[in-house]
């Protein structure tokens, strides 16, 4: 286990970057913070927007359910443990796609109709879609978080997020079935989307890891390229 000793910022460091990624410091200057006050608002707005008059209102609840608790959890802590602006705006692309399912229903949402034409696809995929783009996208704020907050890095971090992806996605499918069996049936198949798919559950899970470790792959790459670059850059007199 290789320690990353990143976190917390030194002073010196502590400036205000308007980009930031895992691999520098960060600050919780949210007031100062032009980049990160505009994901919030543009999230937000798409997110208000996509409030009024959903398909399913109370399918469109419980999808938002954990999107509240998630948020408020990123607010709560933002001040005792910022993360990188890169993160921030993962995040709020994957809730923005999140949104959009949840306003239509996943198995009636347009873009996936839109592939189902292009690709001649049997069903609406869009659902799979965004269990792919929860492993792509959520894996760099999850790496973020262990290393930050472990100060491990290198295969150590990968692993942990890469777990912490595949027990996340397992645990939302639990999480649906457990929901499913207390509703009305069509209250349960608006809300699980299966579209007749048995296999539904274990295709999510897949998907998302696959996702996974897609991201961990261009981190692990893109890590050792700034390494080889740093040792490649002559020293300054």
């Amino acid at each position: 286990m290789v320690p990353s000793p990143i976190w917390p910022p030194k002073a010196a460091d502590r400036g205000y970057r308007l980009f930031t990624t895992a691999a520098g410091p960060v600050t919780a200057d949210f007031a100062g913070n032009r980049l990160l006050q505009g994901i919030t608002l543009a999230y937000v707005l798409l997110w208000l927007a996509l409030a009024i008059a959903p398909v399913n209102r109370f399918d469109w609840f419980l999808e938002n359910l954990l999107v509240f608790f998630f948020v408020g959890l990123l607010a709560v802590t933002y001040r005792a443990f910022p993360l990188s602006s890169l993160s921030y705006l993962l995040l709020a692309v994957f809730l923005g796609l999140h949104a959009v399912g949840a306003h239509y229903t996943y198995s009636k949402t347009p873009f996936g109709w839109w592939l189902v034409e292009l690709l001649e696809w049997e069903r609406n995929h869009y659902d799979r879609v965004v269990h792919f783009l929860f492993g792509l996208m959520c894996s760099y704020p999850l790496w973020e978080v262990v290393r930050r907050g472990t100060r491990l890095a290198g295969w150590c971090s990968y692993g942990i997020a890469f777990a912490v992806v595949l027990a996340f996605s397992g645990i939302y499918e639990m999480l649906e079935w457990g929901v499913a069996m207390i509703l009305s049936p069509d209250a349960a198949m608006a809300f699980l989307g299966t579209q007749g798919d048995v296999f539904d559950a274990q295709k999510d899970t897949v998907l998302a890891t696959g996702g996974a470790v897609i991201a961990l792959s261009l981190i692990v790459l893109t890590e050792g390229v700034g390494r080889a670059s740093g040792k490649a850059r002559p020293p300054t007199s």
